[in-house]
């Protein structure tokens, strides 16, 4: 009797344990689900591993509204260029109304270029974390407010501060416009589209003096600055109407609808037509920046190899490109004897050339990332973002870029020796046309570039990029003029040609052994990902304990 008690006890024991034993397996595979998930926090990895057809599309905008939100991105950029080339032929009736000299005034030109390579750092840092909108409108007021400033101040530090202020206004648009088009667009198309958003930064230095030049003609200095407060007016009301809010740390896919205060008046009624309901929305496609707003970003991204190179080498292009371009307003009227008006009109050349380039470059790029993808077996599905670890990005973007940088240094170099030697004025109009197109041709394929390896803070990495050329830009300004009147125009442009040539092999650096920087620098994040995993992965190792004590006490019960 008192057995078979003992065996019935045992009996329950075992059953107990049992029962433990499996709600132990089930805590190890929840705890192993956990760890999948915590080595797995890049939501953007995870969607990239998805090639093809088998991944899930990467944006729920259409390819109307795309295209309309980049158009606006990109005219909303435009207020930083113009800004800065419109200004240009009201400096000397501003010095002669503040009465102070002309090289004065020059200061504040100086000034406003550091603030526009400084500002949007912290502007890119903050859209890529809390969203594109309203990251515009907090740039918009600030721009509006400066303008109606600058067209009402009547003293010179008045002009300094605001000018200041105008400057971290306008920007903040030109990484926001980059980030918006990253946003929406895959790699395969995004040369096409990055050509789109940077289409108002290619016709802002062409349209600036032309614009200035009749506005301070006619009406007086102060009318640019009420244009540009109409012009700025305007994006601001098109912003609040129709942009929305792309950014993927906030709206992911496009399917997750945004704070309410963040959702423009044209999606407020579509969405009060029809509701979108919680199963259309894919909360996977959230990304999650690793670090909150932060300006140094911007230079952290610098300390990497192949985007610190990239940076540098855009940056002394940039520097080189932009002298030439703010010498050329004396160097017109010291050769040709030109007014005002007529230096203007000869920037219309150089932007019809960055134009064009938008879709000569934006073509090539695209067709070229297609080639290579078709060579890996890799497909090409539309609106499918594709996984760059095994892909060779850089290769794919250089082999576009590096004939452009090449062409660019020709273009130069023959643009200054005709200057040098007064040729007829279609020799430098032609020259500048070409040096506009294969150099902002340049510029784009690597800004592109700089954003296909900084995928998860696209507006970050263009806000690097501006930093760095508006930096070199503000030292290449003062620079230029003493230069070309120590050595000439034509020599001039040789040493920037030559300066060019001697650091071109930092690309083809970046080209042989990007990729293999950058599988270092995934392999690098992912050992620092995984502490949090190791420490799960002891847990699991605890669990695992009771079940071996089961066991032991299942065989015990057994012999008894």
């Amino acid at each position: 009797m008192s057995q078979s008690k003992y065996d019935a006890a045992s009996s329950v024991d075992v059953e107990k344990q049992i029962s433990k034993d499996d709600k132990a397996r089930q805590d190890e595979d929840a705890i192993e689900a956990v760890s999948i998930k915590v080595s797995s926090n890049k939501i953007q990895e995870v969607l990239d591993t998805k090639e093809g057809p088998q991944g899930p599309p990467y944006t729920t905008f259409s390819e109307s509204e795309k295209i309309f939100t980049v158009i606006i991105a990109s005219f909303a950029a435009l207020i930083s260029p113009i800004s800065g080339s419109i200004y240009y032929p009201a400096l000397n009736p501003l010095a002669a109304d503040l009465r102070v000299e002309v090289s004065t005034i020059n200061l504040t030109i100086t000034v406003y270029m550091i603030f526009q390579g400084l500002a949007p750092t912290f502007i890119g840092s903050i859209s890529d974390k809390n969203g594109r909108r309203p990251a515009y409108l907090i740039c918009f007021v600030l721009y509006l407010s400066a303008n109606i400033g600058l067209a009402l101040q009547t003293s010179y530090p008045a002009l300094v501060c605001l000018r200041c202020l105008q400057s971290v206004g306008s920007s903040g648009t030109v990484a926001l416009g980059s980030g918006t088009a990253a946003d929406l667009v895959t790699r395969a198309e995004r040369g096409k589209y990055i050509g789109y958003a940077s289409m108002g930064v290619t016709l802002g230095p062409a349209l600036g003096p032309v614009i200035g030049g009749l506005l301070t003609e006619f009406l007086g200095w102060r009318s640019i600055f009420w244009f540009l407060t109409i012009l700025c007016g305007t994006m601001l009301v098109i912003t609040v109407i129709a942009f929305p809010e792309t950014s993927r740390s906030v709206v992911g896919d496009g399917s997750i609808p945004p704070q309410k205060w963040n959702v423009p008046l044209t999606r407020l009624i579509q969405q009060r037509r029809s509701r979108k309901s919680h199963e259309e929305r894919n909360n996977q496609t959230i990304t999650h920046p690793r670090r909150r707003p932060n300006p140094l970003e911007a230079l952290y991204l610098a300390c990497h190899k192949e985007t610190g190179m990239i940076l540098i080498f855009s940056a002394l292009m940039y520097a080189g490109f932009f002298g030439i371009l703010s010498s050329l307003p004396s160097q017109l009227q010291r050769r040709y004897n030109f007014n005002s008006l007529q230096i203007g009109l000869c920037y219309l050349p150089y932007g019809f050339g960055s134009l064009t380039s938008r879709w000569t470059v934006g073509t090539l790029t695209d067709w070229n990332f297609r080639r290579h993808a078709q060579r890996l077996g890799i497909p090409i599905v539309k609106n499918r973002q594709q996984r760059l670890q095994d892909f060779p990005i850089e290769v794919a973007r250089l082999q576009i870029v590096l004939p452009m940088v090449y062409l660019g240094c020709v273009s130069v170099l023959i643009f200054g020796w005709v200057m040098h030697y007064r040729t007829n004025l279609a020799g430098p109009l032609i020259t500048l046309f070409f040096t506009g197109n294969t150099v902002t041709g340049a510029f784009s394929g690597l800004n592109t570039l700089v954003i296909d390896i900084n995928v998860q803070t696209p507006a970050t990495a263009t806000a690097a990029s501006n930093l760095f050329r508006c930096l070199f830009g503000a030292g290449a300004v003062a620079a230029a003029v003493p230069l070309i009147d120590r050595v000439g125009m034509g020599w001039t442009g040789t040493f920037i040609t030559a300066l060019w040539l001697v650091l071109s092999p930092m690309l083809w650096c970046v080209k042989w052994y990007g990729k293999g920087w950058r599988d270092q620098k995934a392999t690098r994040d992912e050992k620092k990902g995984n502490v949090g995993k190791e420490k799960i992965n002891s847990d699991v190792q605890n669990v695992r304990v009771e079940p071996q004590h089961v066991g032991d006490e299942k065989d015990s019960a057994q012999r008894h």
